[in-house]
């Protein structure tokens, strides 16, 4: 299955500017932005992620609404966390 995660934004990398840390569920790690350039991300923003890249900005809202979504997979969605631990890059 291939999922869209949200991630929070926490940071950028000031040496490469299509480079941001997001948490996903806690785990944090670097994704490329530049997809997002004309959006003018900033800490605190939400983003879909998906195979490492941004896809989209999106609400908070929209965020918690999918991450419950997510949560409500269960098995499915434990395991794609703990993939996503075990490649975690920060």
């Amino acid at each position: 299955m291939c999922l869209g995660i949200p991630g929070e934004l926490v940071g950028t990398d000031e040496e490469h500017a299509d480079l941001a840390l997001v948490d996903v569920s806690g785990v944090r790690r670097r994704i490329n932005v530049g997809l997002l350039a004309d959006e003018d991300l900033k800490a605190g923003d939400w983003v879909l992620v998906h195979v490492g890249f941004a896809l989209s900005k999106i609400s908070e809202s929209e965020a918690q609404a999918v991450l419950d979504y997510l949560e409500g997979l269960g098995q499915a969605y434990d395991d794609e966390l703990d993939a996503l631990r075990q490649s975690d890059i920060s």
